[in-house]
């Protein structure tokens, strides 16, 4: 049974409920890397319309080195989003199961990289911090651009501004009273309440991983991404396993 969750999970073929877990899954990891990594760059590294707003400021008031340094996390971010839609196509195009699974295997290996790496990074300064901001930067594109690629735009979780508007979407529409001067109106207007569930599902999801990163990087430094890295792995390895093993019987035929 672990085997088909995982192959649904991140696999080829997507149902609602998948995209649903996945979100929620994600949001937790993005929570806890943006809150976890906040400790050491002192800087969140999903947002970016705070990073925008970071380069236009540092412009106006002189400094070159910090606009360019913000403009560097913006386009790592850009890049990263780039990357994913690049790679699912490719291996959408060749039919693998993997097609999102890759992707995700990208994200953890660049988490495990960042995890391993980070206690020689914080002995350093200046470059090597900017480079770790850029890194997480484009690990947040690579995430964001993945969930939105798997629901068709439906669902995000790096970033919360329009999740808490969707959020107060449906909440209105679930408080709004249908009724006119003549009684009740023929075309109520009514909350898609299960997509309501499922995003405040996604937000908790995403405080909660934030609190969690936060502690933990806190606590155990760098090495508290290291169990995100591994649970990515994990979500990523049945439907990559599926195509090595298609990979070895197409080549054993062929001989």
């Amino acid at each position: 049974m672990p085997i088909q969750f995982l192959r649904r999970l991140s696999g080829k073929r997507r149902t609602i409920k998948a995209n649903q877990y996945l979100g929620m899954a994600l949001s937790f990891v993005a929570g806890a890397v943006n809150a976890g990594g906040f400790l050491f760059v002192h800087q969140y590294t999903s947002h970016m319309t705070g990073i925008i707003s970071s380069i236009a400021d540092m412009i106006v008031l002189g400094h070159v080195a910090l606009a360019l340094a913000s403009l560097g996390a913006f386009l790592s971010f850009f890049l990263g989003a780039a990357c994913s839609a690049m790679l699912i196509n490719w291996a959408r195009r060749r039919r693998l199961q993997s097609q999102y699974a890759l992707a995700l295997l990208i994200e953890a290996t660049l988490l495990l990289c960042f995890g391993l790496m980070g206690g020689k990074l914080a002995a350093s300064a200046g470059l090597a911090v900017s480079g770790t901001v850029m890194l997480l930067c484009f690990i947040m594109g690579l995430q964001n651009a993945i969930i939105t690629k798997i629901s068709r735009a439906d669902i995000r979780t790096t970033h919360i501004t329009g999740l808490l508007t969707d959020i107060g979407i449906e909440l209105g529409k679930l408080i709004y009273w249908n009724i006119d001067r003549e009684g009740l109106s023929a075309s109520g207007v009514k909350a898609n309440r299960p997509r309501l569930t499922v995003l405040t599902k996604i937000l908790v999801m995403f405080f909660f991983g934030a609190i969690g990163g936060a502690l933990s990087f806190k606590h155990v430094g760098f090495a508290s991404i290291i169990p995100l890295a591994a649970l990515l792995l994990y979500f990523a390895s049945v439907p990559v396993w599926d195509d090595v093993r298609l990979h070895q019987r197409r080549r054993a035929r062929q001989r």
